[in-house]
């Protein structure tokens, strides 16, 4: 697999994120109650895609606000 590339075939801009924003999924599915917790293998095969996709969406509202704040605070995106 070519560098910044993940299993999926998309390239990441920023490969060395994939742990940060895998943190967040499975903190935002804990505030969620979802059962599914940091360590445990990725399997959500009993989590229905309505679920998965509040943890989604939750996702890219936190890091369109923390983009938000940085443009604030002078920083170039």
């Amino acid at each position: 697999m070519a560098l910044g590339q993940s299993g999926s075939g998309r390239t990441q801009v920023v490969p060395d994120c994939h742990k940060i924003l895998d943190h967040m999924k499975y903190e935002i599915a804990e505030e969620l109650n979802l059962g599914v917790h940091e360590g445990s293998e990725d399997y959500w095969g009993d989590i229905s895609s309505k679920n998965c996709g509040r943890v989604g969406g939750t996702m890219v509202k936190r890091l369109v606000n923390l983009a938000e704040e940085e443009l604030l605070n002078g920083k170039k995106a």
